[in-house]
């Protein structure tokens, strides 16, 4: 099928809002760069990207009839977060495995942000000790089958809703979405700077931005700032999740390589592990931009963005759009980080 032709379950307030950041770009010296929020895209528990994602999951959670939708992440998931919001707002409940994916040693780490929000929401947390993997988890597989045992009907969302088979579709629209606002604004952004860890936000990007291609002629620049500290499987896992969102909306070529570009370099050794790049881009975007970005996603993604407008390889020429995918609800847990 075509894109338009998904069906969609609408949980966004609309286009998610894109705003210059003129004070950023005139300190880098470089491009002009934008920003395009996701972070205050839904109020659904503060918004994200998964949010977005989860408009093309609804409909599909709906006809299966399932009553729990179970998930998995970190204790500090974004994406938990949001299945719980969704669950919330559909009426149905959410049963979150939430492992130890970031050595992050913190009494509250378990407590504060996004899952205090999950348990505020009503989702069933379970911890678990498991340390930080983007593949299918065993954990997961354990709660499915707890949810069935129970006589419950469960519906399987993995980690970012990634290896869900149509966990490409929202940011394929996405793409959609920015070409509308580009002839809004008056402006074209010949790049995009996105974070990718689990990989399929990218990865709808690029599939997204594929079609655009074909339709219009225009190519350009998105780039993948890797946070994953694991770059290797998060590179074939955009692989794959573009490939199969392209097929999906019936592209009709295959993806060139050019198209798929994921930056290793500012993750540091550790998923959610922040480093001096992290600090000092989360310090700009605040001091200049009120922009709050966090420790484990959007402190490296825009990190890397400075650094590449400040190296010239995003020319000083480029408009480029930063994608704030949220997060900050984190921060909490990384409190003593600014004591």
């Amino acid at each position: 099928m075509k894109l338009h032709e998904f069906p969609r379950h609408q949980l966004t307030f609309g286009p998610s809002p894109v705003h210059h950041l003129r004070r950023l770009s005139q300190h880098l010296g470089g491009a002009q760069v934008w920003a395009k929020r996701e972070d205050v895209s839904s109020g659904l528990a503060y918004g994200g990207n998964k949010v977005r994602k989860m408009e093309y999951i609804v409909p599909d959670i709906l006809e299966s009839g399932a009553d729990t939708i179970v998930s998995i992440g970190g204790f500090q998931s974004n994406h938990t977060r949001q299945v719980a919001a969704v669950a919330a707002h559909l009426g149905l409940q959410a049963k979150l495995v939430q492992e130890t994916w970031v050595p992050w040693d913190d009494p509250m780490n378990d407590k504060v942000g996004n899952i205090l929000l999950s348990r505020m929401m009503g989702a069933d947390v379970q911890l678990d000790d498991s340390g930080f993997d983007i593949g299918i988890r065993d954990s997961w597989k354990r709660a499915l089958q707890e949810v069935e045992d129970a006589g419950g009907k469960p519906y399987a969302i993995p980690a970012g809703a990634s290896e869900h088979p149509l966990g490409g579709l929202g940011f394929a629209n996405w793409a959609f979405e920015v070409a509308q606002q580009e002839e809004e604004l008056g402006v074209f952004f010949d790049t995009v700077v996105v974070c990718t860890v689990t990989g399929s936000t990218h990865a709808g990007m690029i599939a997204g931005f594929a079609a655009l291609e074909e339709l219009t002629g225009v190519r350009r620049r998105v780039i993948g700032i890797d946070a994953s500290a694991t770059i290797e499987k998060t590179r074939d896992q955009v692989w794959r999740i573009a490939r199969n969102t392209a097929e999906l909306i019936e592209l009709g070529r295959e993806l060139r390589d050019d198209e798929i570009t994921v930056l290793e370099g500012w993750a540091g050794e550790l998923y959610g592990i922040p480093v001096e790049s992290t600090m000092e881009a989360m310090a700009l975007g605040a001091e200049l931009e009120a922009m709050i970005t966090d420790p484990v996603y959007e402190g490296k993604s825009l990190a890397g963005l400075i650094d590449l407008v400040q190296g010239g390889d995003i020319p000083s020429s480029s408009n480029v759009l930063y994608a704030h995918l949220g997060g900050q609800q984190a921060v909490n847990a990384y409190h003593r980080l600014w004591n």
